[in-house]
């Protein structure tokens, strides 16, 4: 830590993102709360990463939803299982301005999807309309590719992919009713969409329940000619096993 650092943390101690407590630098919550806290681990859906019962083996294991839907993704991971205090987290971030989750969030994330990740991976976040932009003031999604990109030291492009119509929110929408709101909503940019061509993709979102906004993303990618699509989320709706 330099001079000026440890100055600041003197001023501006660390505390847990969220009950305020005095935690070590970076580690961005206190001990009760992480031990609350429902990060994801032991055996997971190797395509979108919720956490499954059983014992891992060398065999890939999917979730129910990933045997019915047809995902054009590859592989995906999740830090966090979107309940309890993962779900508060997602929704201070969101809604709550609380841009102070991102660096523990990138963290999080870059242990659970070290594996989808490699030095010449390209980062790209679901994209946000620009009127939600206007009104929200920033998209969390690129907030968390950014802040994953600087921990795994990779590319990140933030406008690789716009979401040329406003939709409606997909809160209370069925499966069918989701995957309806976002079809053909998402593209790849006219300019920034090139650097999707021939490369690793893996998108980046704060938290995926059905999967259809990271589909819509997937396919875009896809079309701009990406070689391979994995995802990576802060949070997974999970089903209770």
């Amino acid at each position: 830590m330099t001079g000026l650092q440890s100055a600041l943390s003197l001023i501006y101690p660390h505390q847990c993102v969220l009950c305020d407590t005095m935690v070590e630098r970076g580690s961005g919550l206190c001990g009760p709360c992480w031990r609350d806290t429902p990060f994801v681990g032991g055996v997971v859906c190797d395509i979108c990463g919720t956490p499954l019962m059983g014992e891992a083996d060398s065999h890939a294991a999917h979730c129910d939803d990933c045997l019915t839907l047809a995902r054009p993704w590859g592989r995906g991971r999740t830090a966090l299982v979107y309940r309890d205090k993962g779900r508060r987290m997602v929704l201070s971030l969101k809604h709550g301005d609380r841009q102070d989750i991102v660096g523990p969030a990138a963290h999080w994330m870059h242990r659970a999807a070290r594996d989808l990740i490699t030095p010449d991976t390209l980062l790209v976040p679901v994209p946000i309309h620009w009127l939600r932009m206007l009104k929200r003031r920033f998209n969390q999604s690129a907030l968390l590719a950014t802040g994953l990109a600087k921990v795994a030291g990779v590319q990140v492009s933030p406008r690789a992919l716009v979401r040329a119509r406003h939709t409606d929110r997909q809160d209370g929408k069925s499966l069918d009713q989701r995957f309806a709101n976002v079809q053909a909503a998402i593209r790849p940019h006219p300019k920034y969409g090139a650097l999707l061509a021939r490369r690793n993709v893996v998108l980046v979102d704060d938290v995926m329940t059905t999967g259809a906004t990271l589909a819509a993303c997937a396919e875009a990618c896809l079309v701009a000619g990406a070689a391979r699509v994995d995802i990576v989320t802060l949070a997974r709706v999970a089903k209770d096993n």
